[in-house]
């Protein structure tokens, strides 16, 4: 099958640019799954209450804003489907996707297939995600389940200590947890850690589980160096170790930045290859907004109908 524009990842990126190619007559085809075994809608899809999306004062599920994008799309044309993209082969035009029941061609692609949070794999995590976890502080820091309370960091970086101190401003207080004797974080944000009130580092120590009832209500931790586990109160976890840019399918075939990043030609969403787009936070390793990633697919979207106007595809 010969497409137009293929959009591989069904997030605010994705949905947002099949949004505007739809209406733009450009009939986008999208691969929902952006990562092997993921789940359509990104990370908003296991989001609880997301109140910092323009034009919701009430706020509203994360699931909710994804299938109302979702809907938006298909209501103007988009047409998608609940399977990944497993290669690309962008040595020739139009480009060739493939995965184990199709192959499409495209004559343009946009990629939004984001970046996936680096989890700490222990016991509890799964059954607080969204109870009292989260590994997005801007995202979830402001919600009344955090506020006031005693909040945890898991991490030693940079990621760690921005997490921190954005929480620190809700919080009672904020207690950065990393495995080694030493922070890994610059010079400059282990003295904002170290001089900030409201934050405490606990170095040594690893999660060993995550307790609690209904929602989250402590950890259970672990001194590396003499054994010693100890049970204290927190009433959220954010994880501060990074994210991981979905980009393993491209076999390396764009130009990526040194945390393997899609590298696009700002202020366009162009990528080392001329009719390859990307939006959202495979691109983004700073800001990882649902708004900021909303913003990009639309220009992701014009820029592909530019360059298709330029082959004289319309």
């Amino acid at each position: 099958m010969s497409e137009k524009l293929v959009i591989i990842g069904s997030g605010p990126a994705g949905l947002t640019a099949a949004i505007y190619a739809a209406r733009a007559n450009l009939e986008p085809f999208l691969f929902e799954g952006f990562i092997k075994g993921g789940l359509p809608g990104g990370q908003l899809m296991t989001t609880t209450e997301v109140e910092n999306f323009p034009g919701f004062e009430k706020g509203l599920m994360g699931p909710d804003l994804i299938m109302q994008m979702r809907a938006q799309a298909v209501r103007f044309g988009a047409r998608m489907i609940a399977e990944d993209v497993e290669t690309v082969d962008i040595s020739k035009h139009p480009f060739i996707l493939k995965n184990a029941t199709r192959t499409v061609e495209a004559h343009a692609i946009i990629i939004a297939t984001g970046a996936s949070a680096n989890i700490l794999e222990a016991p509890g995590v799964k059954k607080f995600w969204g109870k009292g976890i989260s590994a997005c502080a801007t995202c979830d820091g402001a919600l009344p389940l955090f506020r006031g309370k005693a909040l945890a960091v898991a991490g030693g970086g940079d990621s760690a200590i921005e997490e921190a101190t954005f929480l620190a401003r809700f919080a009672s207080k904020v207690t950065i947890i990393h495995r080694r004797d030493a922070l890994r974080a610059s010079h400059i944000m282990q003295e904002r850690a170290r001089k900030h009130p409201k934050i405490e580092l606990l170095l040594d120590s690893v999660i060993e589980e995550i307790v609690g009832g209904q929602l989250m209500t402590g950890l259970r931790l672990r001194n590396v160096k003499t054994g010693k586990k100890t049970d204290r109160e927190f009433g959220g976890l954010f994880m501060g170790i990074g994210h991981t840019p979905n980009t393993a399918f491209l076999n390396g075939s764009l130009a990526l930045d040194e945390k393997g990043y899609i590298k696009v030609s700002h202020p366009s969403t162009a990528t080392s290859v001329e009719g390859i787009f990307a939006a959202g936070d495979v691109t983004d390793p700073h800001y990882r907004q649902a708004i900021s990633a909303a913003g990009s697919g639309c220009i992701a979207a014009l820029d592909a109908e530019r360059y298709l106007d330029t082959l004289g595809i319309d």
